[in-house]
């Protein structure tokens, strides 16, 4: 299981979940290319090691354990993961 990073963080984008990250899968991250551009957080779900210490972290509770994103937000899983694998392809 992952978790995964909702469209509440949209206009936020507070990096406090990249902060306690242990395995540094959040980003892009303000030092990153792009963190301007980017509407919002993403988590790697292939870095992530479900350690619950983003969810904590956030201030707008937008990150949800893979299997517990609301109905509304599923399409966030798919987007997470799309994040990175263009950052890949690039």
């Amino acid at each position: 299981m992952t978790y995964v990073i909702t469209e509440l963080c949209i206009g936020t984008k507070d990096t406090s979940c990249v902060e306690v990250c242990p395995v540094d899968c959040i980003h892009p991250t303000p030092v990153d290319p792009g963190f301007q551009a980017a509407d919002m957080l993403f988590i790697d779900p292939e870095e992530c090691i479900d350690c619950d210490a983003c969810v904590e972290a956030c201030p707008v509770d937008a990150i949800f354990a893979e299997d517990q994103v609301p109905a509304e937000w599923e399409h966030c899983v798919a987007a997470n993961a799309e994040y990175y694998n263009r950052q890949s392809a690039a």
